[in-house]
């Protein structure tokens, strides 16, 4: 079965962007919740309400919740926010490291999910145990 999925990830560092490329074959749209960060920029314009707006609403629809972990995700605050939602919602929670995360990293999504090192291959099978973790 097909999952949507939303995507979770500190858009303010360069280097946990720069491994965006990688997940660029999941198309950004607000049914994905994989955004471009032209969006981002365009709410944040906006304020902390249509940021948050924006996250609801990608997060609508969706099964799975899958975290970019790097070594300071975890400080963000709209990555926490949307963490508490996805398990409010339900959903299920998967991270994946990227690259040079420190050991502190990934723990913050252990206690809700599987952390998994990026493999495009076993991607899809993460999501689908993700999601039927949880109950979807």
């Amino acid at each position: 079965m097909a999952r949507r999925v939303f995507f979770s990830f500190h858009v303010r560092r360069h280097h946990e962007c720069q491994h965006r490329p990688q997940f660029r074959q999941f198309k950004p749209t607000l049914e994905t919740g994989f955004y471009d960060k032209s969006l981002w920029e365009e709410a944040e314009t906006k304020g902390k309400a249509a940021l948050q707006k924006l996250i609801d609403t990608g997060l609508k629809n969706t099964s799975v919740t899958c975290f970019l972990i790097g070594e300071k995700t975890h400080e963000r605050p709209w990555c926490k926010y949307e963490l508490s939602k996805s398990i409010e919602d339900g959903k299920g929670i998967l991270g994946i490291l990227l690259p040079n995360q420190t050991e502190h990293g990934p723990k913050w999504i252990s206690n809700y999910g599987k952390v998994y090192l990026w493999n495009h291959e076993r991607f899809a099978d993460w999501v689908e145990q993700a999601a039927k973790d949880s109950g979807r």
